[in-house]
């Protein structure tokens, strides 16, 4: 068979790289970048990801979100990495045990800036938040990171 190209291959590259960055060795997941704008990540909901009140902390939240539509926006992009410089989270339902799904989109812009949004949806298939981001093009080429392999 042979190796996948332009687009496909590039999105391939990316979930290559969320599997090498560091950071999900604490937070186990997997993405899958559909198509172009849209991102989904799933991930099980353990009890060690619960704060004193026996749910999961905001941090899970936020990282989960800014994933997911941070990799949506950069699946627009193909020479450089993106770098997240907002993200406002609402959340609607607290995260139990269980399976998780984040889903990212990209809402706007091409050039410079970017925004994704993305929304987080517990094993009941209810949302249990929702969130927007901003991501600026960094002088960090995608080709020089660790893990992308297109």
């Amino acid at each position: 068979m042979p190796p996948e190209a332009g687009a496909s291959a590039h999105y391939r590259a990316l979930e290559s790289l969320y599997r090498a960055a560091p950071i999900n060795r604490l937070f186990e997941s997997r993405l899958e970048i559909v198509e172009e704008g849209f991102a989904r990540i799933r991930f099980e909901v353990r009890e060690d990801h619960f704060h004193a009140a026996h749910a999961a902390h905001g941090t899970l939240y936020f990282k989960m979100m800014d994933d997911a539509a941070f990799y949506a926006c950069n699946s627009l992009v193909t020479d450089r990495f993106l770098l997240t410089t907002a993200f406002n989270l609402l959340f609607t339902r607290p995260l139990k045990v269980g399976e998780v799904v984040a889903e990212g989109r990209w809402a706007s812009g091409r050039r410079r800036v970017f925004v994704g949004e993305a929304r987080i949806v517990d094993s009941s298939g209810e949302e249990a938040g929702r969130g927007t981001g901003t991501f600026m093009r960094s002088h960090i080429p995608l080709s020089g990171l660790p893990g992308y392999r297109s």
